[in-house]
């Protein structure tokens, strides 16, 4: 059974995808921080960086957003290969001056430092269909498998082409839908489109002009298609939005929207929240006794397979492929269930056998294609890892629920209570020679204040002898361990 959760409060709406009753994705924002995806704005150029073949737009945010030269280039899937070529070939320069309005929509929401990212390509979805503005194109879903099917949906979405509005793409929710749907879609898009572009010539650089639907509705529409059994909602005003949603757009998912009304949380009935804090473990143990070790870095995801108390019933190498295998699948489910995206490098235990490096690297793929977003897989490497890339599009879960951590800055160590005495009695060194003082006090946290009274003693002893002068020691509760003050007196 395939469930689609929704727990609303005023300052937050989270949303979990359960499959066969596991948590395979989960969904979170926030009244402050809400996703920008799929927005369109006025934007105005402020700087044109030929060197980076980009462009920085302020659409009224705190950040720039970011606009690259192959975001300016036109549909790919309406322009030739040597007019792909041509276009990456053009210089940003030529394509955006500064203080030049632009038309543009969010294609990534503010990653860490990063402002977001846009496009001058706009796309806009609805249930069945996707419109490419100024494009004469018609596309269909490589889900939709049936050439019969798609031939018929293409024969029908040709008919509603404007060269003046726009191409389609046909979502995979469209097959076997009747041409009359199709036409309520095609039609709802176009005046949407030409609000759009009325409304950018009367207002100013920096406003917004469209706004994707909020989290629930947005989740609802993206999942039509995908087979699901039920949607469980516990807010009575969300569950009543929901239900007028669908009875106007998707009338088949109204039967299995239900209120949620029991007494305990929705989410802890499901266990989704302790599901949801281990989603935040380095360590993913694996039912054979293996595990993962997963380290979200701002430059990669590195992931780590080792087989742990598995030890197999025959060779070494069964083992390995076996454990392997098994790792497929939860690496798989972890990229989803974390949201981690960019480049990941996986590295599996060492297989000698090419085949079952083959099998392997099918098995991840064939896992991977149960994903929503986009990802590519390279072969193993000549140091036996697997490079692949998942599409990033908003904050992994980490980054959404995690800050960085005040007493290591990061870096996941902090210095041995010794190094950090050492630090400060050449800190008094120093001190003592760049100026004149009577006698010092230490300031430092209780652990480091105790191990330089009782371990240290001798040598703070003899450093007293060696620069003639005293030195106390105060423990200061409010100190981390690295943190500490050394005052002249």
């Amino acid at each position: 059974m395939n469930e689609l959760l929704l727990n609303v409060t005023p300052s937050e709406t989270r949303v979990a995808l359960v499959e066969q009753g596991t948590l395979q994705e989960i969904y979170i924002e926030r009244a402050t921080l809400q996703s920008m995806v799929g927005n369109v704005y006025r934007g105005k150029v402020t700087r044109v960086l030929p060197g980076m073949q980009a462009a920085f737009v302020d659409i009224g945010f705190d950040k720039a957003a970011f606009l690259h030269a192959s975001d300016i280039v036109p549909h790919t899937e309406c322009v030739n290969a040597r007019d792909k070529e041509h276009f990456k070939a053009i210089d940003i320069a030529s394509l955006v001056r500064p203080g030049q309005d632009v038309l543009v929509q969010v294609v990534k929401d503010p990653i860490s430092t990063k402002g977001p990212r846009l496009t001058t390509d706009l796309t806009l979805p609805s249930r069945y269909l996707v419109l490419m503005p100024d494009c004469a194109y018609v596309g269909v879903s490589q889900k939709i498998e049936d050439e019969t099917e798609k031939a018929r949906l293409k024969a029908i979405v040709e008919k509603f082409v404007d060269k003046s509005l726009g191409g389609f793409i046909i979502r995979t929710a469209a097959e076997g839908v009747s041409e009359n749907e199709l036409l309520e879609d095609a039609n709802f898009l176009k005046r949407l489109w030409s609000n759009i572009r009325e409304n950018y010539k009367k207002v100013k650089s920096g406003t917004l002009l469209h706004e994707d639907l909020s989290i629930e509705l947005r989740i609802l529409r993206d999942f039509v298609g995908t087979k699901l059994d039920k949607i469980r909602v516990d807010s009575t005003l969300t569950y009543n939005e929901l239900t007028k949603f669908c009875k106007d757009f998707i009338p088949d998912t109204q039967n299995i929207i239900e209120h949620y009304e029991g007494k305990t949380p929705l989410f802890d009935m499901y266990d989704i929240e302790n599901e949801i804090q281990r989603a935040l473990d380095r360590r993913v143990t694996l039912k054979s006794g293996g595990s993962l070790i997963i380290d979200q870095t701002e430059a990669m995801t590195t992931i780590d397979v080792n087989t742990g108390a598995f030890v197999g019933m025959h060779n070494l190498e069964e083992t390995i492929f076996n454990t392997n295998i098994e790792a497929t699948s939860a690496i798989a489910r972890q990229l989803r269930l974390r949201n981690l995206g960019g480049i990941i490098i996986i590295d599996f235990i060492d297989m000698a056998s090419e085949v079952h490096k083959e099998r392997v690297r099918n098995a991840l793929i064939s896992e991977l294609e149960k994903d929503r977003v986009k990802t590519t897989v390279s072969k193993f490497s000549s140091l036996g890892l697997i490079e692949m890339t998942r599409k990033r599009t908003r904050e992994s879960l980490g980054h959404l629920l995690c800050c960085e951590c005040p007493e290591c800055q990061g870096r996941g160590m902090v210095k041995t209570v010794a190094s950090v005495c050492y630090d400060i009695l050449r800190e008094v060194v120093r001190i003592n020679k760049a100026y004149k003082a009577d006698k010092f006090i230490i300031y430092a946290s209780y652990e480091v204040a105790e191990a330089l009274e009782r371990d240290e003693r001798h040598t703070i002893g003899e450093l007293e002898v060696f620069i003639d002068k005293q030195i106390s020691i105060r423990a200061e509760p409010r100190y981390r361990r690295e943190k500490y003050d050394v005052v002249m007196m």
